[in-house]
């Protein structure tokens, strides 16, 4: 995610004395930065389990509602690179402490929350804060760990992911059932209160400082119109069918692009002139990273779009609790966990880009068998009736997110590794946000605005089969994206690390001469 400047050294011999020491630091510092990644992950998916009930309970809106998750993908996606650039500057262990205590005061401002309005901006800070906290995760790790270990680590991180969307649904669920001391769906904000203080007090103890090798400067016209452009247009596409389509939102849809093309005229100036721009534009000369980046964007989309949709179709239009809806999603969670482990570690050495379009394809597979039995059934499908379509849905993106980053990056020149990480993330959360924010064109603007108790449930089954169509479509573009992907495996060779020499505190006295590491790239 962000620049990873620091030289990546592996131990000639076990280490001992103070070495030992640092060797079981670092691997605090890991549990403690997963668990902030983790803590990250259920966020997302425990809000949309809830968002039922709190449109009940606080009377938002549909607008609101939008907002609540898109508030917080907009402020996360907006901040992704400026927080890597950040980390880079003043200090990677300075950024996460301060980000995730952000994100724990930004949680509990969620979780005291006295209006809808109050739960917007809460939403937005807390995006905001995770911008600066998510970054530095990948960052303290490759400057933590050599390069023989880190298979072993990302491994450990897939498992994160995989859990995080499993655990997340059900969690929410509970804690919303549970109702505890009568909070109703406060407790899903506040129980990161305990766990974002402890990971500050340990973090202070056990991570350890780095910076870039050389003083950067943070681009802040950049951070500035990357911002501006973001709100420009996904602000008129959340609230545009609520307040009629006025004028003014396609004006700013219009004028969001001419921000983004005088956001790419200032950075190949800035770029020219002190070497310091907030966006590598250079990188987007290389084929499969410029392809990949569309198909981050476009995947963001249709994710954006089904999550929420579903959410709202299970607990809304078929009235099932929290709990059940939960549990409906607990197949989906698990194929796409073993689908991405699968895919990483057979599928894609021995097959390549054809498992990323396999992928999209089963996906799209999966998502119109879901149309079709939500058509037969209507209103009486069961949980068990959603389990086939689920499992290979999940089993199609499972194909797609864990091998796509190591495709984009494939061909990228590795001093640019760390820009184009951030850019990878930065887009797949405007896609993200972008989704949701056209939940209001494909899914809202068909279900109609006034409904009796009995029109609600035949509406929001008719606009959830709306919304998957738009769904199928952006699997199929992603799959025709993917043909300017590399494509064929090829393991990392000896050099292929970052190599630079980075600012470290408390480095490993034992450290030796770095080694390559062994995840399997896509190149052409």
């Amino acid at each position: 995610m962000t620049s990873t400047e620091t030289t990546l050294n592996s131990p000639a011999e076990p280490p001992q004395g103070p070495a030992a020491v640092a060797d079981r630091r670092r691997w605090f510092a890991l549990a403690i930065v997963m668990t902030a990644a983790f803590m990250d992950l259920v966020d997302v998916t425990i809000v949309n389990i809830a968002i039922p009930s709190i449109q009940r309970d606080e009377g938002a809106s549909f607008s609101q509602i939008q907002w609540i998750t898109a508030g917080y993908a907009l402020a996360f996606a907006a901040g992704l690179i400026t927080g890597g650039r950040l980390g880079d500057i003043h200090g990677r262990k300075r950024l996460f402490l301060v980000g995730i205590g952000g994100f724990t005061i930004a949680s509990a401002l969620c979780g005291f929350a006295a209006n809808p309005e109050m739960l917007v901006a809460s939403r937005i800070l807390q995006g905001g804060m995770a911008a600066l906290m998510v970054p530095q995760v990948l960052s303290i790790v490759h400057a933590t760990f050599p390069a023989h270990e880190r298979g072993k680590v990302f491994g450990l991180f897939g498992a994160i992911v995989g859990l995080g969307a499993v655990s997340g649904p059900l969690l929410g669920a509970l804690l919303t059932e549970w109702n505890l001391f009568g909070l109703e769906w406060r407790p899903i904000f506040l129980i990161n209160l305990p766990v974002g203080i402890a990971a500050l007090i340990l973090g202070r103890r056990f991570i350890s400082e780095s910076k870039a090798p050389k003083a950067l400067k943070l681009d802040l016209v950049g951070v500035a119109l990357v911002t501006l452009g973001l709100l420009m247009l996904l602000y008129p596409l959340t609230r545009g069918r609520e307040l009629g389509w006025p004028l003014w939102g396609y004006v700013s849809m219009g004028g969001a692009f001419l921000v983004f093309a005088a956001l790419v005229a200032y950075e190949r100036r800035k770029a020219a002139r002190d070497g310091s721009p907030l966006v590598e534009l250079s990188l987007f000369k290389v084929k499969s990273f410029a392809a990949g980046i569309a198909v981050q964007t476009v995947f963001g989309v249709g994710l954006g779009i089904f999550f929420l949709v579903w959410t709202l179709y299970m607990q809304v239009g078929l009235g099932w609790s929290p709990l059940r809806a939960g549990l409906t999603g607990v197949p989906f969670s698990i194929a796409v966990s073993a689908a991405a482990g699968m895919s990483v570690q057979l599928l894609v050495p021995r097959f390549g880009r054809k498992v990323l379009q396999a992928g999209a394809l089963i996906m799209a597979a999966g998502v119109l068998l879901y149309i079709w039995e939500s058509e037969r059934y209507g209103l009486s499908i069961a949980s068990w009736q959603m389990a086939l379509p689920l499992v290979v849905m999940g089993a199609g993106m499972g194909f797609i997110v864990a091998p796509l980053t190591d495709a984009v990056l494939s061909e990228v020149p590795r001093e640019h590794s760390g820009s184009a990480s951030g850019l990878i993330n930065t887009v797949q959360q405007m896609g993200n946000a972008l989704g949701l924010g056209l939940v209001s064109v494909v899914f809202f603007g068909e279900i109609g605005d006034r409904l009796t108790p009995a029109q609600v449930g035949p509406a929001f089954v008719n606009g959830f089969q709306h919304a998957l169509g738009w769904v199928v479509a952006v699997m199929v573009a992603i799959f025709l994206l993917m043909f300017a992907l590399p494509k064929r495996p090829a393991q990392h060779v000896e050099g292929a690390e970052d190599t630079a020499v980075g600012e470290q505190e408390s480095a490993n006295p034992a450290a030796g001469a770095p080694v390559s590491g062994s995840e399997p790239a896509l190149t052409g």
